[in-house]
């Protein structure tokens, strides 16, 4: 109901003020399970998604979100209950692997999931490699990966901003691709790989981004 509030109410807003740009949306499966692959520049990009998604789209998020207090803790936990986030304790010693389960039992649960292959925010607009949670999660669940290619949402939310501004973005779904019996002769590891290349190259090919030509790292890792 939340999620029906949100996407009646904020979206027909969120369209009238920033008139994105929206490309390829007929390209989402109405039903079943769907991967949104997108490539990653802003905080903004889990709000921008679902509300540029013909359904919805869960993301996972800290369950820090969920466990505040007082007022901002309500609308906190109200927030991301309605976009449908998916908790995930980032502090457990298996955060990476336990998010990689919630999602697909939301996949086998006939759920749409976004993830950034990326792994976290591109901070220099250039398009990192993919890593191969996305390739496990479509093996897993023998299930479509829609890639995406978001532009602008950089300028829409800078790093450190508080509030978006108003800037035009464009969200652009491409083809499906589908895994289903593609590499079911290859070893587990190489058919990860290729999946998430293959997505990674449609997300290319849109956004038109540099190439990093290596993994993105967390801002606390980055420096020596």
């Amino acid at each position: 109901m939340l999620y029906r509030i949100l996407h009646t109410v904020v979206r027909p807003a969120a369209m009238a003020v920033w008139r994105p740009e929206i490309v390829g949306r007929e390209k989402v499966p109405l039903t079943g399970p769907v991967i949104l692959a997108s490539n990653h520049l802003s905080f903004a990009d889990s709000v921008v998604i679902p509300l540029a998604a013909p359904r919805q789209v869960a993301f996972l998020a800290k369950q820090d979100y969920w466990t505040g207090t007082g007022l901002k803790g309500a609308i906190s936990r109200s927030w991301f209950t309605a976009m449908g986030s998916i908790p995930v304790d980032r502090d457990n010693p298996r955060a990476a692997q336990l998010a990689l389960e919630a999602a697909l039992a939301h996949l086998r649960a006939g759920g749409a999931f976004g993830i950034y292959p990326e792994g976290t925010r591109s901070r220099d607009g250039r398009l990192y490699r993919g890593r191969t949670g996305v390739g496990w999660l479509a093996l897993a669940a023998q299930c479509p990966v829609v890639p995406v290619a978001l532009t602008g949402t950089d300028k829409l939310q800078p790093v450190g901003a508080m509030f978006p501004r108003l800037v035009r973005i464009r969200v652009e779904f491409g083809d499906p691709i589908d895994v289903v019996g593609r590499f079911d002769h290859l070893p587990a590891g190489r058919a990860r790989r290729l999946v998430t290349d293959e997505v990674m190259a449609a997300i290319h090919a849109m956004s038109g981004q540099e190439l990093a030509g290596e993994y993105n790292r967390r801002a606390s890792s980055a420096s020596p």
